[in-house]
């Protein structure tokens, strides 16, 4: 009887329904639902998901979902996790106007022709084909020259298969990235590094030193609420030494009285 049950429910887990969205979410209005969390249930079918058309944030990842026209209609969506399933064609999510993230690493998307359905998604800024975590890739990504063409796509996105391309970090990742690159080349013999007289630093001399300010408003900024900190640290253990005081003397007037015979 049990079996049959769990067989059942899996089978209703194979396509999304309303019942199936109003248990996970607690919602008795589609349209109420902003965030939804479906990975790992077998689902090949989105159903009636197009309804959430208030959806902000979607987890499919690791179902069997091929066919995402369902999901044309969730224009408010910002974050999309497709990632392991069997999805080939990514052409419906041309009208989500807001997706800011998406991830369909672990699929089988196959042409970099099938990416220019993305690339009117001016919002985009965090795109992964692949990830090197859970071994998750396209047949895209297999391209020599698939970064680069990517990046040329898509000039504005920020975060490619999890590495920052631009904004704050990326210098240091593009400098790391280099110096693994240099050392798979093969550019070291017997543990030497091989002198080339054209070389020259990644970066200039002054690009580690650490630069003061001159805004005497930030520096008087900061020692003001050192001064704050410091009267707050003092503050702390008035409190503490009073608060231990008061437990002992409670301490003592629960003691019993003893009288002696």
């Amino acid at each position: 009887m049990d079996s049959k049950r769990d067989k059942d429910q899996d089978a209703e887990f194979e396509k999304i329904t309303a019942v199936l969205l109003k248990s996970r979410t607690g919602e008795f209005d589609l349209e109420s639902i902003l965030f939804l969390k479906l990975r790992g249930l077998g689902i090949h079918d989105l159903g009636c998901i197009g309804e959430c058309i208030n959806l902000e944030r979607l987890d499919l990842s690791g179902n069997n979902v091929t066919n995402l026209a369902p999901l044309a209609s969730l224009r408010l969506l910002s974050v999309l996790n497709l990632s392991a399933n069997r999805i080939s064609n990514l052409e419906p999510l041309r009208s989500c106007d807001c997706l800011q993230n998406l991830n369909v690493a672990g699929n089988i998307i196959s042409s970099i022709e099938s990416l220019h359905c993305l690339q009117p998604l001016r919002k985009l800024e965090n795109i992964r084909f692949k990830d090197n975590t859970y071994n998750y890739s396209n047949p895209v990504c297999r391209n020599t020259s698939y970064r680069t063409i990517v990046l040329e796509m898509f000039p504005t996105i920020k975060v490619l298969d999890g590495e920052r391309v631009v904004g704050r970090g990326s210098d240091l990742y593009q400098l790391c990235k280099d110096i693994d690159d240099t050392i798979k080349a093969g550019l070291y013999k017997n543990g030497q590094l091989i002198e080339h007289p054209d070389c020259k630093p990644w970066v200039e001399d002054s690009y580690w030193e650490i630069k003061r300010s001159n805004n005497a408003i930030i520096e008087e900024a900061y020692k003001q609420f050192n001064d704050v900190l410091h009267e707050c640290r003092l503050l702390n253990n008035r409190a503490t030494h009073v608060i231990s005081q008061t437990e002992r003397s409670m301490s003592l007037k629960k003691q019993p009285k003893q009288y002696a015979i």
